[in-house]
């Protein structure tokens, strides 16, 4: 079996697809240290809501409700990681990325040798998986 290619900036490709599966093949596709976070923010997204649906879509990881549309993914990029909040301006904190036409969208970006604030983190998801979510 022959590993997914990479796509610029390193993010693996992976075909459109529900469940873990497509989700765990993302992950041991993320390059480097990349990966080794892509598996933390998967347990932290399961751990925090045990009932997410997982798919990828648009060659990231997405996270949703059972019953909406999805709350957060993740996307690799060639020096960071970035995790988005489809509901971000809804979160407390607001997450610190954004701009102006990024709608409701807020993320941060994860770069190698950042200590992953965990406890942020689960809180954001916890929030996050509270909202309606987005659908495409």
């Amino acid at each position: 079996m022959t590993s997914p290619k990479l796509l610029a900036g390193g993010n693996p490709q992976i075909a459109k697809g529900d469940g873990d599966g497509p989700v765990q093949a993302y992950i041991a596709a993320m390059p480097g240290w990349k990966s080794q976070l892509g598996r933390k923010l998967d347990a932290l997204v399961m751990a925090t809501v045990p009932t997410a649906r997982k798919g990828v879509r648009w060659n990231s990881p997405f996270y949703g409700s059972e019953a909406g549309g999805w709350f957060v993914s993740f996307h690799v990029l060639t020096k960071y990681v970035k995790v988005t909040f489809f509901d971000g301006l809804s979160l407390v904190p607001i997450p610190p990325g954004g701009t102006p036409k990024s709608g409701q969208g807020r993320w941060i970006d994860i770069y190698e040798g950042d200590e992953l604030d965990e406890a942020q983190m689960t809180d954001w998801i916890r929030q996050a998986a509270a909202l309606s979510g987005w659908a495409p």
